[in-house]
């Protein structure tokens, strides 16, 4: 059955309190995808995010990004006073992350204090079911003590997690600690609710499942053990990708690399478990930088670019049958995007995973492009763009105009209108699922770029600021 959906970051939906959240605007959202006729809502990763907010850069792969829990919804179910709300912001503006910090805070302090204690037994048993966010909670209580400071700057006995100091600590920050529980606590229940909404009306969540985790984030700390460290506790190898489409140095991620051998002698445990928190959040997942899992590219810590990395053997196909084996409920669609190798293709074949195909990467060369339409296979996620690609309309103006007139030839047509022309091609191909950038349904251009590879400023902050009042129209034959 032929599918379709909208790419739409949940930070991007519209609020009249400065970032998307999950409450009422996600519901209208949802409700503006079915009357569009798709049945996809993709969104980018949900956890909380550190320095340049990037949502591939999380502090936790199994927590969820406290800026997207509703003050409203607060308010309705009497978690928070109406008197504590933030400060609404015009829906013109694009994310300001230094205030949202500020007033989220606040705003979630004051929840604590109101609801905290009666809320106890309900934050205990959702702690208890969900171990890995013991560690997160426990892992920012530490960051807040210790200024904001990375985790291999607290003193080296919490580094290397010694007993005695974990629970002195442990002990000194109980109510840091259950603060940051009680936000998680309440991230996952409108969560839940969200996603039960979404799912009754016949939308599926397409998330978003980065391959590797930040290098200062409770996932390194507690996990130790299932990454490429040295004694310290230091990345000895860090990922990234060579010069390719988005960067001709290369992109230096600095994500310390997983001990795949270690991994697999111990059932792949810690990816496991974070496959399990994705089937609780989402239908199914985009796993990101799929590549990496045929082969990785290894880059010292202190190369100035990733021009000189060298490629190492993943895990392949035991991960991807363990993680079948225990969680298979989750749905996975491989990006497999980049230097794709006879190792890559046939490590996909053997998972059966829909791959991703975009247009936009389609018309640069002599019409064998696996990105053109009549060249995508029916198991493939086409996309007129990504998150780390321009708006359509910004990337067909930038073409040189023997750059256009070649597409119009691939095409077989006189006359191109972007996006419409390219969401159009997208939406009538074989591909099993056609999935367009809220961007390019509305037609925008370079002031909705959502994120620019290789860059640190600017990225993540793009706002709608209403929902369409006309629903696209999407629907695939």
């Amino acid at each position: 059955m032929k599918r379709s959906g909208v790419l739409m970051p949940i930070f991007s939906l519209p609020s009249p309190y400065g970032i998307g959240t999950v409450g009422r605007g996600a519901c209208e959202f949802a409700d503006y995808i079915k009357k569009s006729g798709a049945d996809i809502w993709q969104v980018l990763p949900v956890g909380p995010t550190g320095y340049g907010n990037s949502p591939y850069q999380s502090f936790s792969s199994f927590a969820g990004n406290p800026y997207f829990i509703d003050p409203e919804m607060l308010c309705e179910d009497d978690i928070m006073k109406k008197d504590d709300l933030p400060e609404k912001v015009d829906g013109k503006e694009k994310i300001d992350y230094g205030k949202i910090y500020f007033s989220r805070r606040k705003m979630l302090r004051s929840a604590y204090e109101y609801s905290g204690k009666r809320l106890k037994n309900e934050t205990e048993k959702f702690l208890f079911e969900h171990p890995d966010i013991k560690d997160y909670a426990f892992f920012m209580a530490l960051k807040d003590k210790f200024g904001g400071r990375r985790y291999l700057d607290f003193p080296k006995c919490l580094v290397r997690r010694e007993k005695a100091a974990m629970e002195k600590y442990a002990a000194l920050l109980s109510d840091e600690i259950n603060y940051y529980a009680f936000e998680q606590y309440l991230f996952f229940s409108q969560w839940k609710r969200l996603r039960e909404y979404v799912n009754s009306i016949g939308i599926d969540i397409l998330g978003d499942m980065p391959i590797y985790v930040a290098p200062d984030s409770a996932d390194v700390w507690a996990n130790p053990r299932s990454f490429q460290l040295d004694r310290d506790r230091r990345p000895r190898f860090v990922a990234g990708v060579p010069p390719d489409y988005f960067s001709e140095d290369g992109q230096k991620w600095g994500n310390p690399l997983y001990d795949w051998k270690y991994m697999k002698n111990h059932g792949y445990d810690f990816f496991v478990r974070r496959a399990r928190a994705a089937a609780e959040l989402f239908d199914s997942v985009r796993l990101d930088h799929f590549i990496g899992f045929a082969n990785y590219y290894s880059v010292a810590p202190d190369a100035p670019d990733a021009k000189n990395g060298f490629w190492r053997d993943g895990p392949g196909k035991s991960l991807f049958s363990t993680l079948e084996k225990e969680v298979p409920s989750l749905g996975v669609v491989a990006e497999d995007l980049g230097i794709v190798s006879e190792k890559v293709i046939k490590l996909l074949k053997s998972t059966g995973y829909p791959s991703m195909r975009v247009i936009q990467f389609a018309f640069d060369d002599d019409g064998t492009n696996m990105h053109l339409p009549k060249n995508v296979r029916k198991n493939t996620y086409y996309y007129t763009g990504t998150h780390d690609n321009a708006s359509t309309l910004s990337w067909w103006s930038s073409r040189t105009a023997e750059g256009k007139a070649r597409v119009a030839e691939y095409l077989g047509k006189k006359r191109i209108k972007a996006p419409e022309t390219f969401i159009k091609a997208v939406l009538e191909s074989r591909a099993e699922a056609a999935v367009i950038p809220m961007w390019d349904i509305l037609s925008l251009g370079d002031g909705c770029r959502v994120n620019t590879p290789g860059t640190s400023d600017g990225n993540w902050t793009w706002r709608l600021e209403k929902i369409p009042a006309e629903p696209a129209k999407l629907a695939r034959k």
